[in-house]
């Protein structure tokens, strides 16, 4: 039952990155996107995220769920060492969803409210994502030292070092990439199509970009990152799939089909994640001076374990039925 509750777990990361991370990703296009055509994107956006952009961050308390429950040592050490980036991630989420709700749903949309509310928006689109990615880092940088002796060295450098700032950038450049191939099968007219082509191509650059500094990084923080992924054969067939549809994705776009670059760029990006998760597997947080906290031996009682399990496994007959249909029901238009 172990191996059930570490499936949903890696299942509701990824998904959490996908959908959330396309979720944000429209933020950060918003953000990048030129004033004359900020209302036509923050309309295509709005239809696309609308009506399931809450629903997005349930793979996240799931997988925060499961760390509580089925995970607490990790949990606890996570969430004392870098309560700094978590407490401003849900700062931003906070103040991403409400912003979102008031700019669309304000009983008087005034232009100075509506301003505020939108540079909220995009701006916590931005900053979340960024949050996220260096937690992420931090768990596997070994820079969380619990013989710390300062509250720098403790809580502060935990997380603000070279390698989890630059995953932190990896991750936003992937979340804007994932919303604009999104975008571009909900645009109107080939006018909005085309601007929105150029903003995917431009945030798959940057991803190429940030991710060779992940590893630049990692040579200077002393993370063996190449070595874990080149030297892991399922994390090199990964990084090789990824690379490949990469490519791919490329062609795609330029032929116009909308539909299939959104699973393209999914398919990138899961396996780009599968290729992080599986070279430092069963270790979800590494600890400075070598130790390594492995799900196989830091988890709850059996008897937690097994009644989580079979909740994950009943509960998924619902909600993963009721998700499809959700999202099927707000898909506007056919595309092709």
């Amino acid at each position: 039952m172990l191996y059930i509750v570490i499936s949903f777990l890696f299942l509701a990361i990824v998904l959490y990155f996908l959908l959330g991370g396309a979720d944000f990703g429209a933020g950060i296009i918003e953000l990048f996107t030129s004033e004359k055509n900020k209302s036509r994107t923050r309309k295509t956006s709005y239809q696309a995220i609308g009506p399931i952009w809450e629903a997005n961050h349930m793979w996240l308390i799931i997988a925060v769920v499961i760390m509580f429950v089925a995970f607490p040592t990790m949990y606890s050490t996570m969430c004392t060492y870098l309560h700094i980036p978590l407490l401003i991630m849900l700062m931003g989420i906070t103040a991403r969803g409400t912003a979102f709700a008031f700019r669309n749903y304000d009983a008087i949309k005034g232009e100075n409210t509506q301003r505020i509310y939108n540079n909220v928006f995009v701006y916590s689109s931005f900053i979340t994502p960024l949050f996220l990615g260096i937690i992420a880092g931090s768990a596997i940088s070994r820079q969380i030292d619990p013989g710390a002796t300062s509250f720098t060295d403790a809580y502060i450098f935990s997380w603000l070092n070279y390698f989890s700032v630059a995953v932190g950038l990896f991750t936003v450049a992937l979340s804007g990439y994932l919303a604009a191939i999104y975008l571009i099968g909900e645009a109107d007219n080939d006018h909005d199509a085309r601007r929105f082509i150029i903003k995917a191509k431009a945030m798959n650059i940057l991803a190429v970009v940030f991710g060779g500094l992940v590893f630049i990084a990692s040579e200077i923080e002393h993370i063996r990152l190449a070595h874990w992924i080149f030297g892991n054969p399922v994390s090199l067939i990964a990084v090789i799939a990824a690379s490949i549809s990469l490519i791919a994705s490329w062609v795609l776009i330029n032929k116009g089909k909308r539909k299939i670059i959104r699973i393209g760029a999914g398919f990138q990006v899961t396996m780009i994640l599968l290729a992080v998760g599986y070279m430092h597997y069963p270790y979800l947080v590494m600890i400075k001076g070598g130790q390594n906290l492995s799900m196989f031996a830091y988890h709850a009682p059996e008897k937690t374990i097994n009644v989580l399990g079979w909740g994950l496994l009943l509960g998924s007959l619902l909600i993963l039925p009721s998700l499809f249909y959700l999202y099927y029901s707000f898909q506007k238009k056919e595309i092709v």
